[in-house]
């Protein structure tokens, strides 16, 4: 959908109306290849071609230099995207079907010299990771069987953990906290956190392994506090690549920021020499909510009041009042008009209220996905988006455009935000570097 907080992209943020594409995932090196059976030893494998799912892909929609990758084979599984680069990779690559979302508490007593130990740790992890290779501790055989399959791992830094290792001098202006928006319902405990971790790939026992790996590497030094899993479309599950639908049956994703548009980097990434501080250049911010969808409540309404909701059409994404053979990219006409003269896209409409021109150009890059954790007590799916947005200053992104989503827009009768978290994602990293590095040394 638009530029909102309340139902995001289940899209690839960074592909645009792709999000079924492949596209900036490499072929990578497989565990299989390099573990190989018992005894085998370890084989590296070599070529080119990333094999039937990359047919669909579009550009990979990055201003910076594609990150490097090796390997070849068909499929999913030797798709691979680079841990080191100028940006932290999970930001500008396209959606993975799979996220594993996790915040870690320090241990009493672990100062500066304990977190950049562990940031050390799990970068080289990550890395090896990242290139198929198997843990270099803690390997527990999860994913033995698979490649990389475009996993990408993305580490962001709480408010909290500024005071707790003597850095509060640091901390950047951008995390001073969200506010409280009407009908937050909030759980403290599955929200913020010292330390954030975002681990996407396309198999799911692969973005599992991961995580468990970078647990194990933590303890002693940091605790898990919370974690989450969610999902988006498969590469490769749809004729060719569109836009992906969230829980509530919606083509999701169609106003995100794109990478070839003037001002994206702006939007997205902190500038060097600006408010912020000079270690977080190149980084972004990242806003977290955990936003349950009223899924019998929606299902109930007809599919055209559906569309009204949302300012759409639920077949193919293209704005009301649009021709019937438009589509999602169609440009939002907020002037016109129905048949008996009203609007078109009704005032209380999502796309209406989220719209950037309405919110003084505020955006974001989202990169959301899906939730479906069984049933509530009353017998209502616990299901719904967990919302990932990065922006260069939430104060100018998110908070704004949530004040005004939580004051008008008509969808957020269908929403309840149950958890958040705010976290400052630092830049990228060199292959002789580790996460976080520009701030602890």
């Amino acid at each position: 959908m638009e530029t909102s907080t309340s139902t995001t992209s289940t899209d690839s943020a960074a592909a645009g109306d792709a999000g079924d594409s492949t596209a900036g995932r490499a072929p990578g090196l497989t565990r299989r290849t390099l573990l190989g059976t018992a005894g085998a030893g370890l084989v590296v494998g070599a070529g080119a071609g990333a094999g039937a799912a990359t047919a669909l892909a579009v550009e990979r929609r990055d201003p910076s230099p594609p990150r490097a990758a090796t390997g070849a084979g068909p499929g999913l599984g030797p798709a691979a995207v680079a841990f080191h680069g100028e940006h932290q990779a999970g930001i500008l690559e396209p959606q993975q079907a799979r996220v594993q979302l996790a915040a870690f508490d320090l241990a009493g007593g672990v100062g500066r010299d304990g977190v950049r130990t562990l940031l050390r740790r799990w970068s080289r992890t990550a890395a090896r990771m990242a290139a198929g290779e198997p843990a270099d501790e803690f390997e527990n055989q999860i994913a033995l069987d698979s490649g990389p399959c475009s996993l990408t791992v993305t580490f962001g830094f709480g408010a909290t953990l500024f005071d707790r290792t003597g850095l509060a001098d640091r901390r950047p202006a951008g995390l001073e906290p969200l506010p409280a928006f009407p009908a937050d319902a909030l759980d403290p405990a599955r929200g913020d956190g010292d330390l954030f971790v975002q681990i996407g790939a396309d198999d799911a026992l692969v973005a599992v392994h991961a995580l468990r790996v970078l647990q194990r590497q933590a303890a002693g030094t940091a605790a898990l506090r919370w974690q989450m899993s969610g999902f988006a479309r498969t590469p490769g599950a749809t004729a060719g690549p569109m836009t992906g639908r969230n829980l509530m049956g919606q083509v999701d994703g169609t106003n995100n920021p794109r990478p070839d548009e003037d001002g994206f980097a702006a939007k997205v990434f902190v500038a060097a020499g600006g408010e912020q501080p000079a270690w977080l250049a190149g980084g972004s911010f990242l806003v977290l909510r955990r936003i349950r969808m009223l899924l019998d409540h929606w299902e109930a309404l007809p599919v055209d009041r559906q569309e009204r909701v949302v300012g759409r059409r639920k077949s193919d994404g293209a704005p009301l009042g649009a021709a019937a053979d438009a589509g999602e990219r169609t440009p939002v006409d907020l002037a016109a008009q129905a048949a008996d003269g009203s609007l078109a896209v009704p005032s209380d409409a999502h796309i209406r209220v989220a719209a950037p021109a309405a919110n003084g150009g505020a955006a974001m890059l989202r990169r959301g996905f899906s939730y479906h954790d069984g049933l509530l007590a009353d017998g209502s799916p616990d299901a719904g988006l967990l919302f990932l947005a990065f922006q260069a200053d939430p104060r100018k992104g998110f908070t704004p455009v949530q004040r005004k989503l939580a004051r008008g827009d008509g969808l957020s009768r269908f929403l309840r935000h149950e958890a958040s978290g705010l976290y400052a994602v630092p830049p990228g990293v060199s292959p002789d570097g580790y996460v976080g590095q520009t701030l602890f040394e």
